[in-house]
């Protein structure tokens, strides 16, 4: 009896070890991580009832669409290169066709935080300049002005070159505190801010408050609070927009801007509800924009626009509160075309 009972015990161990074995023969194996795939390529495009830009319309306050095709290349999961090719439509003073924009730059992540430095080019084509007849054919300076610029003249007086084209360098940083809230700022810098002369310097800080995905369920919808705040800082500009009292150029006045809003967003819809405004007086940002809208006079029972920098006295509402809805649509290749 004992040798059948110890035949028994070494059959049941036999049988538990090659169960045990067996289990772990049939039990599934996790899936392999995603291939690294280091190419990719973001597009998209929007509608908005007025295109502003630091604070300022591009659009004259009216509807404005844009484009945009940016290809990426990711060194590592942590370091991309991209360019991109844009477009918008706008309503400068002159007459511009479009505003097209060329960039390209360097992100990197960091854990919490991601990194952005590039260079970006804004073009404007199909300008005219607008100066009036003048005798003699000079800016107060005493710089010959180009036939075609003698040839047209804005309404209101204003001035403005054919191309405004202009790059310039920037820095962003971002820290994401987590899956709802994160944290920026933004630097950037042209040695001549719409091709006017004048150095620019942009700063600003980004906030984004995103809702938890609780709140809506398996809906598919999202929902974000965001706002920034940011400073131009302007130079000299040259003699082409110089005055009498300052033939050699006009010191742009430095302004305040700011704008905040809440998103919704579906798939790869966005539409985006802010509020824009800055702190730039009527006759400053006719003197910095060359608005061909600009009215005014500088008589007192009408009231004034008249600044150092503006002596025409007429004013512009380009750099006022404006309320700003935009419907969009952006999706890169990996995410949305598999």
């Amino acid at each position: 009896m004992k040798k059948l009972a110890l035949l028994a015990t070494a059959l049941t161990m036999v049988s538990g070890s090659a169960l045990a074995a067996d289990l772990r023969v049939k039990a599934v194996k996790a899936p392999p991580p995603p291939a690294f795939e280091p190419w990719d390529f973001a597009f998209g495009g929007g509608i908005t009832n007025d295109y502003i830009f630091r604070g300022i319309t591009q659009s004259n306050h009216k509807p404005s669409v844009n484009v945009y095709f940016e290809p990426r290349y990711n060194v590592t999961k942590d370091l991309q290169l991209y360019v991109g090719l844009g477009g918008a439509s706008i309503s400068f003073p002159n007459r511009a066709a479009a505003e097209v924009d060329a960039y390209g730059g360097v992100r990197y992540t960091a854990g919490s935080w991601a990194f952005d430095v590039g260079a970006w080019g804004y073009m404007y084509p199909g300008g005219t300049c607008h100066y009036g007849a003048v005798v003699p054919p000079t800016d107060f300076a005493g710089n010959p002005l180009s036939a075609e610029c003698l040839q047209n003249a804005l309404v209101n007086g204003n001035v403005i070159k054919k191309d405004l084209s202009f790059f310039e360098v920037y820095g962003k940083v971002n820290y994401t505190f987590n899956d709802n809230f994160s944290l920026g700022g933004n630097v950037y810098y042209t040695p001549s801010f719409l091709n006017s002369g004048a150095e620019g310097t942009y700063a600003s800080i980004v906030g984004k408050a995103i809702a938890p995905s609780a709140w809506f369920g398996t809906s598919g919808i999202g929902m974000y609070v965001s706002g920034e705040f940011g400073r131009q800082w302007l130079g000299t500009s040259d003699s082409f927009y110089g005055t009498a009292l300052f033939p050699n150029g006009i010191n742009y006045a430095d302004y305040n801007t700011w704008n905040v809003g809440i998103g919704f967003t579906y798939k790869v819809f966005t539409l985006d509800f802010r509020y824009s405004d800055t702190n730039l007086s009527k006759g400053d940002c006719n003197a910095f924009t060359s608005d061909f809208a600009a009215r005014g006079n500088i008589t007192a029972s009408s009231g004034t626009f008249v600044t150092p920098i503006n002596p025409s006295g007429v004013g512009s509402n380009w750099c006022g509160a404006a309320g700003i809805v935009k419907l969009s649509a952006d999706l890169t290749a990996i995410t949305n075309l598999k």
